[in-house]
């Protein structure tokens, strides 16, 4: 029979954390770089989404000081946007959110469930 080396953590987090988290292990998993601003920007962004592409530059970049201009929340918007994290509406591309299908969760008590398994053959 295997022996499997089991490790488990508890750990009570804000929710920016557990956001964050999220978001960060859905890119580590697909591979996706990002920095850590662009984290940030993603994790404000799903505390906020959907919101107006002008709307959340601003407030990236003024009210939280995620990025020094709205031109470079943009680019990172984009980026993402590339990557598969960020949605744009159809009609006018002027509302943003974080895509759906990352199943990012935001509301209510969350509890964050994820098993690994590393097989040593």
């Amino acid at each position: 029979m295997a022996l499997v080396n089991q490790v488990q953590k508890r750990v009570k987090m804000s929710k920016w954390d557990t956001v964050k988290f999220q978001i960060v292990t859905h890119c580590y998993l697909n591979r996706i770089t990002v920095s850590n601003a662009d984290l940030e920007c993603l994790t404000l962004l799903s505390l906020n989404s959907p919101i107006e592409l002008t709307d959340f530059c601003y407030d990236a970049s003024e009210e939280h000081s995620v990025f020094k201009s709205s031109q470079t929340v943009r680019n990172s918007i984009n980026k993402a946007e590339k990557n598969g994290l960020v949605i744009k509406d159809n009609i006018n591309k002027k509302l943003i959110s974080i895509d759906p299908s990352l199943k990012i969760q935001t509301e209510g008590t969350i509890l964050l469930d994820y098993n690994f398994l590393a097989n040593d053959s």
